[in-house]
Order: structure tokens, then C-alpha cells, then sequence
């Protein structure tokens, strides 16, 4: 599980691909590397990958086909920043919303708007997510646990203070730019719900 609190980002240092699959090699700061084993699972862009080696402040982790077609990793290049965050220990405080790391698919940066203070990003989400993106509600934008902000017929918008900006990759992102989302569960579970007792209703 993990909480949508980025810890802070990493340098992806190399892409091994093979036929759809690829290892990335991600360089972690100090002190977040610290006790971390193989197996262990870290977050890349919201998305839970396991450890499989770890040297120093170099890690890696494998990515099978099923993860770089749902996801933006697959569209990396070395060199690039990453946001990442541990697994969440019993006990840590949690901060944002309970994520599971399971990314449905990629939204895409439809604009930016920045300000001296505050920079607004508005994005286009695929048609069957766009159901469980509400008003005030919260979804995982690249392993980030934000709010949603305004909503309307193709996507919604998250704004960002500058202390998100200056820990996670979102100040680096572009229009046009292909960004992980994770719906919340438990609004995904609601949703249905409530469509499947319409539907019955309807039925009888």
C-alpha cells in the first residue's frame, strides 16, 4: 500500500528492453534507499514495482508487458526523473489517500496554467474513467495523491502548491505529456455500486 506522498524523485540511469519487457535502473537519493532489500516494493510513477537488485544507490526492477502498456514507464528515456515513494509501513502517518499502486491507464496534460504562487494542470482522461473523477474527490496523478479540482465532459484539473511542485516531476511536465492515473477505490466502488442497483432497478 502506499499513501500518494512522494517522497522525492529519481534518475532513471538505464532501460535494459527485451521483447516486451524491460528492466529500469533508477538512482535513489540518499537517505530514501536506505534498507531497501530486494523484493521490496517502491512506487514509479504510482505504479508498484518489486526491487530485484540493489547496489549502492542503483536499483532495479522489471517491468512485463502488461505494465508498460497501461502505463507512462514504458515511454521513459535514461535520464529522466521519476517520482517515487516506499511502501507505507503500519504506523506511518497517511497523509494523502490510500493507494494500492495498480495504475488503470494514462491521462494526458491538456494545459498548464502557472502563477507567482500556483500552477493549475488540466488533464484529458480516457471515457470510462472520466465516471469516477469527481468534484473534491481523490485520485493518484503519477503516484501523487491530489484533489480533484474542477471537472467538465473530457477531464479535470489539480492544483498544485509550490512544495508538491518542488518535490515531484510535475513541474517538468509539458501539454501533451502522458501522466499514470489510479482512480480511488473506494469512489470506484461506490460508482459501480450505485450502477448496479440502477441497472437491477431498471430491470424489475
Amino acid at each position: 500500500m502506499f499513501t500518494g506522498i512522494v517522497a522525492t524523485t529519481a534518475k532513471v540511469i538505464e532501460i535494459i528492453k527485451k521483447e516486451s519487457f524491460q528492466t529500469h535502473v533508477i538512482e535513489i537519493p540518499t537517505p530514501y534507499q536506505q534498507n531497501l532489500e530486494i523484493g521490496a516494493s517502491v512506487a514509479h510513477n504510482g505504479c508498484c514495482l518489486t526491487v530485484t537488485k540493489v547496489d549502492g544507490n542503483h536499483v532495479w526492477f522489471d517491468l512485463i508487458e502488461e505494465t508498460l502498456r497501461l502505463t507512462n514507464l514504458g515511454l521513459l528515456d535514461a535520464g529522466q526523473l521519476i517520482n517515487i515513494e516506499r511502501a507505507a509501513r503500519f504506523g506511518d502517518e497517511i497523509g494523502g489517500h490510500s493507494m494500492s499502486g495498480h495504475i488503470v491507464g494514462v491521462m494526458t496534460v491538456r494545459q498548464i496554467n502557472k502563477t507567482e504562487e500556483n500552477c493549475q494542470i488540466w488533464f484529458d482522461v480516457p471515457n470510462e474513467w472520466s465516471k469516477y473523477i469527481l468534484h473534491k474527490g481523490y485520485v493518484g496523478v503519477d503516484g501523487i495523491s491530489l484533489t480533484v479540482g474542477d471537472v467538465d465532459e473530457c477531464g479535470f484539473n489539480v492544483n498544485l502548491i509550490p512544495e508538491t511542485l518542488e518535490r515531484t516531476n510535475l513541474s517538468q511536465r509539458s501539454i501533451g505529456d502522458k501522466i499514470n492515473l489510479e482512480i480511488d477505490p473506494q469512489t470506484q466502488a461506490i460508482v459501480d455500486t450505485v450502477e448496479r442497483v440502477l441497472a437491477n432497478q431498471n430491470k424489475a
